[in-house]
Formats: C-alpha cells, sequence, structure tokens
C-alpha cells in the first residue's frame, strides 16, 4: 500500500468518529424509562396500620381455597374472548 492510499483509508475510517464527536449529547437520555417505571410503580414500600388489613391477609378465602384445592373442586375461570376472529375472503 502506498501513502496515498494509507492516509486515504485513514481518513475513511476516522472521518465517521470526528462527525460523531460534534453531534449533541442528549442528556435526558433514558429518561422516559425512568418516567414509564416510575407510572408503574405505585408504592414499592406500603405501610399498614392494624386496622388495615394487608392485601391477601383474609384467612377465611385463603383456608376455603385451600380446602378446595385438596379436594380436587377448583373454581375453573370463565373463558373470556378479547376479539373476534372473522374469515372472508374478497
Amino acid at each position: 500500500m502506498t501513502i496515498d492510499r494509507k492516509s486515504g483509508l485513514a481518513a475513511l475510517v476516522l472521518a465517521p468518529l470526528a462527525l460523531g464527536a460534534c453531534a449533541p449529547v442528549d442528556h435526558a437520555f433514558g429518561e422516559s424509562v425512568a418516567y414509564a417505571k416510575s407510572a408503574h410503580t405505585v408504592n414499592p414500600d406500603p405501610v399498614y396500620t392494624e386496622a388495615d388489613a394487608a392485601p391477601g391477609a383474609s384467612g377465611d378465602v385463603a383456608a376455603a381455597a385451600a380446602e378446595r384445592y385438596r379436594t380436587g373442586s377448583v373454581e375453573q375461570p370463565n373463558t373470556v374472548r378479547s376479539t373476534q376472529v372473522r374469515g372472508g375472503g374478497g
């Protein structure tokens, strides 16, 4: 390779790097992810008083569910369809 080819190849490789250095820096990069995470977090550390029951703290409901599981009479959920598929041609 001659010196002209080497310098041309070096310029070809280094030109995108040099032009990329001129690009503006976005300091808010990733802010939308942080906003989405905070929107989906209701309360990461809830405080329950003695008067308030914690979610899932109903012993009667839990005992009934465990008994249904043991006896094999678990309530099957209803099938819910959210879309209708219709065929057609034309």
